[in-house]
């Protein structure tokens, strides 16, 4: 299917995802309705325990809903087994993550390089797709350097090149400036608005407001819903706790 025809990109009718936990059901997401277009850059806001990271985890085909609808791109994939998923996986989305999981022993160019293993690309192209992506996010310089060798700010900068080596149609990020200092965490925030104005769909789960300045879209979680920007506010307000003051101590 036509990424840009009417029909949005990704289409979210009735998701529901439940884990078992003992004798407990906990429902990670209850009846989520989305519809996200191609081309935008989505900013998913919730406190722990939300659903924001099961959404971005079903989105990316990491996970299987209980029940419910998630087209994306046309492809269904409630109707996928593990193979059909891998394919969508290795084709379709690109992942970021706050952890940045790089493998330690090898360098950022080889770390970048490593998904292109099992897309059939010759050792050689490899290495050169891969030091183009760390030059597109200002690495070239360290590509030879290994990931403690790295700030965290620029194992993150890895771990973006990491996520573009198919060209995903998809960037799935999932709290990248959470293990971040201040400056380096803005720097993502603008290199993943770089790659939604160059054309990409962009979905990124946060706590940083700061991300709120880039979106196209905003989602609104609490338990499990979609709500909307008043009713978060207003439960964020009502969960803060009181500062004690004389009057009132």
């Amino acid at each position: 299917m036509d990424s840009q025809t009417s029909q949005p990109f990704i289409q979210i009718r009735d998701l529901r995802k439940t884990y078992v936990m003992g004798r407990n059901k906990v429902h990670a997401l209850d009846g989520v309705d989305l519809d996200i277009e191609f081309g935008s850059l989505t900013v998913v806001m919730g406190p722990s325990g939300s659903g924001k990271s099961t959404l971005l985890y079903l989105l990316g085909g990491l996970d299987r809903l209980t029940s419910g609808r998630i087209h994306v791109d046309g492809q269904a994939l409630e109707q996928m087994d593990e193979n059909a998923l891998a394919v969508y996986r290795r084709r379709v989305v690109g992942f970021i993550f706050q952890s940045f999981n790089l493998m330690p022993t090898l360098t950022a160019l080889d770390n970048v390089a490593f998904p292109m293993r099992f897309s059939g690309i010759a050792p050689k192209a490899r290495r050169k797709k891969a030091f183009e992506l760390l030059k597109q996010v200002g690495l070239e310089k360290r590509a030879l350097h290994k990931p403690t060798e790295l700030s965290g700010g620029q194992q993150q900068r890895v771990a973006v090149a990491r996520a573009l080596v198919n060209d995903p149609k998809l960037i799935l990020a999932d709290e990248p400036t959470g293990n971040l200092d201040t400056a380096s965490g803005f720097a993502i925030m603008q290199l993943l608005s770089d790659l939604h104005r160059a054309g990409r769909t962009v979905l990124v789960v946060t706590h940083d407001p700061r991300m709120l300045q880039f979106a196209t879209n905003v989602i609104y979680l609490l338990d499990g819903k979609t709500v909307s920007q008043a009713e978060y506010e207003a439960a964020s307000t009502f969960s803060q706790p009181q500062e004690i003051t004389e009057g009132n101590s």
